[in-house]
């Protein structure tokens, strides 16, 4: 038998998922509506396969939704929130590996394959997810290859919200050092501000969005 826990409480979509699932006569269902009823499920079931919409359950952010999947490394995921960031789906994908992807407002029969996938152990990411991924990592090539390494610490150091002054320190360089970079920087990616500077690495990938405070 397999278990599946669905975490959705949306209830339209509730409803379609257990219809799925429901057409497997290997398969047990557990809805539950809240943090504490997922994980009294996946402790008695490690091996659970979760369908999950993180956005609309009771769960804070993304670092607490990782948190529990990493705290549960034999179960397997079904991702189906439409509001997936890039940056978790890059970390669900590459550090992760056991869960799926499948955005909200796909047609059902990817569904289907999503939870025929998980019954068999495999993942699945629908088109999608896996055209966003390609394309972002596209673009992180193409513009590592623009800019310098030091002028990608430097673009960091902006997002952390430091000053030249506070850059240059780190960096034993000089202000002026510093404001050149800044300024290649700007004429490189086509910007003018240090705000648009790091909107643009942040969208490329060069800036991971813990690190985006402006």
């Amino acid at each position: 038998m397999v278990n599946f826990i669905l975490a959705d409480n949306q209830e339209l979509t509730a409803y379609a998922l257990k219809t799925l699932i429901r057409e497997h006569e290997s398969a047990t269902l557990h809805h539950v509506t809240d943090k504490e009823q997922l994980l009294r499920q996946l402790q008695a079931d490690e091996k659970s396969i979760v369908i999950i919409d993180y956005t609309l359950f009771d769960i804070q952010d993304e670092e607490q939704l990782l948190i529990i999947i990493e705290r549960f490394p034999k179960a397997l995921w079904i991702m189906t929130s439409d509001d997936l960031t890039v940056s978790l789906m890059r970390k669900l994908v590459y550090t992760v590996r056991h869960v799926s992807i499948v955005f909200k407002d796909s047609p059902l029969k990817l569904f289907h394959h999503a939870i025929e996938y998980a019954m068999r152990g495999e993942r699945y990411l629908c088109q999608r997810a896996a055209e966003v991924l390609i394309c972002q990592q596209a673009d992180e090539e193409l513009h590592s290859k623009v800019l310098t390494h030091t002028e990608i610490e430097i673009l960091r150091g902006v997002a952390q919200g430091k000053t030249t002054k506070e850059i240059a320190y780190e960096r034993y360089s000089s202000i002026h050092t510093v404001n050149t970079h800044k300024k290649n920087i700007f004429r490189k990616l086509q910007v003018n501000t240090a705000h648009e500077a790091v909107k643009y690495a942040f969208r490329a990938g060069l800036v991971d969005p813990s690190e985006f405070y402006i």
